[in-house]
């Protein structure tokens, strides 16, 4: 199985190509630059693998939620790329790839997600470990004020915390967990390797999508708060 995969919804630029069982990627914490650096990250493992996107079974990337302009962004040049080669496109959830990423760092089976999402919220999401250890989402994911957060898995649970919003409303959120976290990252950010390894298991399962249905998810229609008059 080849699938390429990119990410660019937090600060951080990546990209990644699953040769079977071998990951090849890259990744720079750059911040407003992942436009002018997203194709050369693409080009430069597919030289090195010395492949083309021909020669791929399908792409993938995070498709939300996150910064606004980055999700688009990856957006834009997975179907782009797609629409070039009729590849099918598994669109990964970046809040599940944070959560695979905390597992695989940290060990952590069950893991509470929380990006920043300005405007006083978050993009929140519950995962839990399953056999084939993969990271699979409990209740749904959801932009919400902090304090209104409310588990939809069991209270008393072992959960860690992982992404920006634990930095953002760490007080806030510690009171939807009625014990102690057993590990808090605040300074996690996704990239592409999750992204890839999440896809690898998607595109396996049935679960690719044709180039018009890749789209993002923004979870928040009004991403901008607007100048009261």
């Amino acid at each position: 199985m080849k699938i390429l995969a990119i990410d660019t919804a937090t600060e951080g630029c990546s990209a990644a190509l699953l040769i079977d069982d071998e990951v090849i990627s890259r990744m720079e914490v750059v911040p407003r630059k992942h436009a002018d650096l997203i194709l050369p990250m693409l080009d430069e493992i597919l030289a090195e693998a010395q492949l083309s996107v021909k020669q791929l079974d399908a792409l993938a990337f995070g498709r939300g939620p996150g910064a606004f302009t980055g999700v688009r962004i990856a957006t834009g040049v997975i179907q782009g790329i797609a629409f070039g080669s009729d590849l099918p496109v598994v669109p990964v959830s970046t809040l599940r790839a944070l959560a695979q990423r905390t597992y695989i760092e940290h060990a952590h089976e069950k893991v509470l997600t929380a990006f920043d999402a300005r405007m006083g919220e978050v993009y929140w999401a519950e995962y839990v470990r399953d056999e084939n250890q993969i990271m699979q989402l409990q209740g749904e994911e959801q932009v919400i004020a902090p304090q209104e957060v409310m588990l939809s898995s069991a209270q008393g649970t072992l959960w860690a915390g992982s992404g920006s919003g634990w930095a953002a409303y760490v007080d806030e959120l510690k009171r939807v967990v009625s014990t102690d976290l057993t590990g808090l990252y605040p300074d996690m950010i996704t990239r592409a390797d999750e992204i890839v390894l999440l896809a690898s298991h998607d595109f396996a399962m049935g679960l690719s999508v044709s180039t018009e249905h890749a789209l993002p998810v923004y979870l928040r229609n009004k991403v901008a708060k607007k100048k009261s008059a």
